[in-house]
C-alpha cells in the first residue's frame, strides 16, 4: 500500500468522479483508476460502485475512515518536519559543566534567548560522562563538556574544540602552599584534597595524572559544585585541582587564592604510554603544564535545525571574545580580557 494510493481513494470518494479526482490530483485519469485498482486488489474487495458516479461500497465506506487517518497523520508528520526545518521546535537543551556554565556561557544564553524568542532553552549542568550520556541518549542537543577521545571518537557526533586551559591550585588565603608562585608537586602531596565526583573528567584527569607521578592522591572530600569547592576550600587545610575557568571567582575572593603548578617531574625524560585520557597533554619528554581541553558535541543531524546551528556558532563566536591568550597559550599569570 501505498500513500498515493490512499489520496487517490480519497480524492474520487470526495468528488464522485474518477476524473474530477484526477483534475484535482493533477493526473491523469488513467493514473487514478490504476491506484485505486492497485489499491483495491490488495485489500482484496471493491471499493467503489463503477456507475455514472462513483459511490463507496460497503467496503470502501468502512475504509474511508483509515484512509483519511492516516493521510491526515502524514500531512501533520510533513508539517512537523518542515516548521523543524524552519527553526520552529519548542525548546533547545543543552547540558554543560559547571565551569562553563558559571562562567563563559551567560552571554551565549543572553544572544539566543534574543535571537530565538519563542524556542524554550533549557541548560543543566552536569559531569562530562554524564552529559555526554544525555546527548547520546537524545535528551539534549548540544553538550559542552571536558574532552576525552575515546568516548568522544565516534562517527556518530560532531566535535569541535573550544578551548584549552591550565589546572591550578585552589587555597585558602592562609594556606602555606601560598607562597609558591607555583606549586611543587612534592608539596601539593602533602594536603588533603577536594576532588570532583565520580563520572566528572577532573576526577579522572586528577587521579591519573597522579598515578603518572607516582604520587598518591589523598582525596578526602568528593564534591560537585563550584560553590560547594569554594566554601570548603575556604576553611583552611584542604586543596583542590581546577581549571582556570572555574576559578574566575575564587580569584577576586580574598578568603582564597591560587596557584599554578610547577612541571610535573616524572623518573625518566622517556616519553609515557599513550594515557587514556588523551584530553591531558603530555609532550614526550614528560614534563610540562598540566591541562585540560573543552569541547562542543552534538550529532551532525541536529546541525540541520537552525536553532541547534545557531547556538553552536554562538558558542564559537563569543567564548573568543571572553577568552584572551592566557588561556589559549596556557600562562595562568595573564587576567582574562574584559
Amino acid at each position: 500500500m501505498r500513500l498515493e494510493q490512499l489520496q487517490s481513494f480519497l480524492s474520487v470518494a470526495e468528488t464522485g468522479s474518477f476524473q474530477q479526482a484526477a483534475r484535482k490530483c493533477g493526473v491523469t485519469q488513467s493514473t487514478i483508476s490504476r491506484q485505486v485498482q492497485g489499491l483495491e486488489e490488495e485489500l482484496g474487495l471493491p471499493l467503489f460502485h463503477r456507475t455514472a458516479q462513483a459511490k463507496l461500497t460497503i467496503g470502501g465506506e468502512r475504509f474511508w475512515p483509515y484512509a483519511r487517518k492516516i493521510c491526515q497523520t502524514w500531512d501533520s508528520a510533513k508539517e512537523e518536519l518542515a516548521s523543524l526545518l524552519m527553526g520552529k521546535q519548542p525548546e533547545l537543551c543543552v547540558a554543560a559543566i559547571h565551569s562553563v556554565c558559571s562562567s563563559y556561557l551567560p552571554p551565549v544564553l543572553q544572544k539566543f534567548c534574543y535571537a530565538y524568542p519563542e524556542v524554550q532553552l533549557r541548560v543543566t549542568s552536569l559531569g562530562s560522562d554524564r552529559a555526554l550520556k544525555v546527548l547520546k541518549d537524545g535528551l539534549v542537543d548540544i553538550a559542552i563538556i571536558m574532552n576525552n577521545r575515546s568516548f568522544t571518537a565516534s562517527a556518530e557526533l560532531l566535535v569541535d574544540i573550544l578551548y584549552q586551559e591550565p589546572i591550578e591550585v585552589l587555597m585558602a588565603s592562609n594556606h602555606p602552599l601560598t607562597q609558591y608562585s607555583q606549586v611543587p608537586w612534592h608539596e601539593l602531596t602533602r594536603y588533603p584534597q577536594v576532588v570532583f565526583k565520580d563520572g566528572y573528567g577532573m576526577q579522572r584527569l586528577v587521579q591519573e595524572k597522579f598515578t603518572q607521578a607516582g604520587a598518591k592522591l589523598n582525596a578526602v572530600l568528593e564534591l560537585n559544585t563550584l560553590d560547594g569547592f569554594r566554601g570548603v576550600i575556604r576553611q583552611g587545610e584542604l586543596i583542590a585541582l581546577l581549571p582556570y575557568s572555574a576559578l574566575l571567582e575564587a580569584r577576586t575572593d580574598p578568603t582564597l587564592a591560587v596557584r599554578g603548578l610547577a612541571p610535573l617531574p616524572f623518573a625518566n625524560s622517556k616519553p609515557l604510554i599513550a594515557s587514556s585520557t588523551p584530553s591531558m597533554l603530555i609532550p614526550a619528554d614528560g614534563d610540562t603544564t598540566w591541562t585540560r581541553e573543552v569541547v562542543i558535541v552534538t550529532t551532525p543531524d541536529r546541525m540541520q535545525i537552525p536553532p541547534i546551528a545557531y547556538f553552536w556558532q554562538l558558542v564559537h563566536e563569543s567564548l573568543p571574545d571572553q577568552l584572551d591568550g592566557s588561556i589559549n597559550s596556557l600562562n595562568p599569570e595573564t587576567p582574562l580580557s574584559k
